[in-house]
């Protein structure tokens, strides 16, 4: 789970992909660098994010199989709302109690 501020998006393949300014992670198994692509198996533009916007985004590590690919991925029907300052309190407060 983090605060990202998205930079960009482009269409690769069947996915969209997202470059993302990360803000502030809440909760994390790996880490998170300064920038990061988001990957999103679709290209219908769901979860709908725009360039400038920011976003608490709750995506998963994905790794295969042979672990030549490592990408952060933003499930079909994953956790992405406008960030706003309440929304950033709810998710520490449900990182603490976790």
């Amino acid at each position: 789970v983090f605060h990202g501020r998205i930079l960009a998006q482009r269409l690769v393949g069947q996915e969209t992909r997202y470059e993302v300014e990360v803000k502030a992670p809440y909760r994390q198994r790996s880490p998170l660098v300064s920038r990061e692509y988001l990957w999103v198996p679709n290209t219908c533009g769901c979860p709908p994010l725009r360039e400038g916007g920011e976003y608490v985004l709750m995506a998963r590590r994905h790794v295969n199989h042979e672990h030549t690919l490592n990408r952060i991925l933003l499930q079909d029907g994953g956790y992405a709302r406008p960030w706003t300052p309440r929304e950033a309190r709810l998710v520490r407060e449900a990182a603490r109690h976790c």
